[in-house]
């Protein structure tokens, strides 16, 4: 983590309302301002997510995305504007997030996370958070933030269901055992075909929103010490019903 600003006159009154909150507080805030956070995917989530990461004052935000804005990711891609349709969505990213909080320094990288780049994209980060839409990328993401031992938030949505967990398999749970890693969670990928796209099978707009503000508050966690992250615990989320659940795993033998 990076030495932080100090916390200024602007700074006090720009982040008040996390600096009252005794689990965050004055030291939280600069944690935050020190911390480099990369974002894999400026769509549905990282949208959501980017938002409330600039508006909380991370450091540095590191936009990872090779995709174009398109017209059709309005209904839920928040971050960017309908002028922004055609432009790299790593470069509308971080248009916006200037225009959020200057405090934010952004690094966006219209790159495709792929096996030759992913380790030089996202070393020396504190937190990675993957809102991919495919699983061999959500898989390549775990499995390099657990060579570099760094957390990685992930989330996913699809029509009305989304998820939402935190991976660190190298630390240790309150018992002293390895917490799992996401070939816990999911050992194998999923046959070709077999799960539709968003474009095939639809979403919710607002559900990214939710799901994205939640790989939000769980990075801000992580980088603060406040709370209790999603470690070991699967955060399962049904619009339509409006019913959260939790799952619990655990590291395989």
């Amino acid at each position: 983590m990076a030495e932080p600003p100090a916390l200024d006159a602007k700074r006090i009154e720009r982040y008040a309302r996390h600096i009252v909150l005794p689990e965050i507080g004055g030291t939280g805030q600069q944690r935050l301002a020190g911390a480099r956070i990369a974002m894999i995917g400026a769509g549905g989530l990282g949208s959501p997510a980017l938002t409330y990461l600039a508006a909380a004052g991370v450091g540095t935000l590191t936009v990872i995305d090779d995709d174009a804005v398109s017209l059709s990711n309005l209904q839920r891609q928040t971050l960017h504007m309908t002028d922004a349709v055609g432009q790299p969505k790593a470069k509308s990213a971080a248009a916006q997030i200037a225009a959020i909080n200057p405090h934010v320094r952004v690094d966006g990288r219209a790159e495709r996370l792929a096996p030759d780049n992913a380790e030089s994209l996202l070393s020396g980060h504190d937190v990675i958070m993957d809102g991919s839409d495919n699983f061999e990328t959500r898989r390549l993401a775990a499995d390099v933030a657990e060579r570099l031992e760094t957390p990685l938030v992930t989330g996913a949505i699809q029509r009305f269901d989304g998820s939402v967990t935190v991976f660190a398999p190298f630390r240790n749970d309150e018992d002293g055992k390895r917490l799992p890693r996401y070939r816990d969670l999911y050992p194998d990928l999923p046959a070709p075909g077999t799960v539709p796209t968003c474009a095939e099978a639809g979403v919710l707009g607002a559900l990214a929103g939710v799901i994205g503000s939640l790989m939000a508050t769980e990075a801000i966690k992580l980088v603060t010490g406040a709370g209790e992250p999603l470690f070991g615990r699967l955060l399962l989320y049904d619009a339509l019903s409006t019913r959260f659940e939790t799952m619990r795993y655990g590291r395989r033998a």
